[in-house]
């Protein structure tokens, strides 16, 4: 995981061992929270709140794949951590879906024509579909697995970014930093477990390969077509596409995003032979967050 001479994550010294992976009880107040909820970053809000609308479609399509899996895994370590996996994801997707009415309809955008194509492309693209042979049905199972360990590298990735991004200093929305740390956070405690399953049910490296050279694009257009969408639809951001895109590039250099460099550097890292995700971020700093949203809720 390196970029030069330096360490683009901090790494645990400490192994922590396993997991137990588990779905927390969390409650998010964003009905004060401004659609400029980084002031003075109104592109980067747009482009986390892109995610914001994307991760409940995105997590559905995870849970669907390892519900379909379940069955075929037979070891129990990995059988627990799929569990786990499935019940913090149905929690993320459920957090994000409960404010996207109020937060986007009261801010003046309406979030369904994303909605709409988010739902088509996981749901009816590359979501589960019938099969008229066993062996067909397995093999898309293990694409959609393979597309589920893609999408996981960035969403470590991310999670790694949220947990040390400079938003506070900005002065950000209390409310929507916190909901995306949690997740962050969560991502960074299962970072291994969609990557594992991959591997249980494909060890081949090439399919890493394919998957990510598929995904990565795909990644950038659908974000890219979310953004433009933001910031078309906000009166009080007058701008072009090359404006934003210059912007996001500026807000990554400030901490508000993460850097080209480094989300070009995590793709790339994903197709090294060697990869693993324990590389990703620190676990940590990950729980040790954790445990405040668990106190805080306790």
């Amino acid at each position: 995981m390196k970029l030069g001479k330096k360490n683009r994550f901090p790494m645990d010294t400490v192994d922590i061992g396993p997991l137990q992976l588990k779905a927390r009880k969390v409650d998010f107040d964003l009905s004060a929270t401004p659609l400029h909820w980084i002031p003075g970053h109104p592109v980067a809000g747009h482009t986390l709140n892109a995610y914001h609308l994307l991760f409940p479609e995105v997590e559905r399509f995870f849970i669907a794949a390892f519900k379909e899996a379940l069955p075929e895994i037979v070891d129990p370590r990995l059988r627990e951590d799929v569990l786990g996996f499935i019940g913090q994801e149905t929690v993320h997707a459920n957090a994000h879906e409960d404010s996207l009415d109020d937060y986007f309809q009261r801010n003046g955008i309406d979030p369904g024509p994303l909605l709409a194509q988010s739902r088509y492309l996981l749901g009816r693209v590359l979501g589960p579909r019938e099969f008229r042979t066993d062996r067909a049905r397995r093999r898309h199972l293990i694409n959609r697995l393979a597309i589920t360990a893609a999408f996981e590298n960035f969403t470590a990735f991310l999670g790694h970014f949220v947990l040390n991004c400079r938003w506070d200093e900005a002065g950000s929305d209390p409310g929507m930093t916190a909901l995306f740390r949690w997740h962050g956070a969560e991502e960074m405690e299962h970072r291994t477990v969609a990557h594992d399953v991959a591997m249980y049910f494909d060890p081949g490296y090439w399919r890493r390969v394919r998957t990510m050279v598929v995904i990565f694009p795909l990644v950038i257009w659908i974000s890219s077509r979310f953004v433009w969408y933001m910031v078309e639809h906000d009166p009080a951001v007058r701008s072009s596409r090359l404006r934003v895109l210059l912007t996001v590039l500026r807000d990554g250099r400030a901490g508000m995003l993460p850097t080209a460099r480094t989300v070009i550097g995590s793709a790339l890292d994903y197709l090294k032979p060697s990869f693993r995700p324990d590389d990703t971020g620190s676990m940590a700093q990950a729980l040790s967050y954790l445990a405040t949203i668990e106190s805080r809720a306790a």
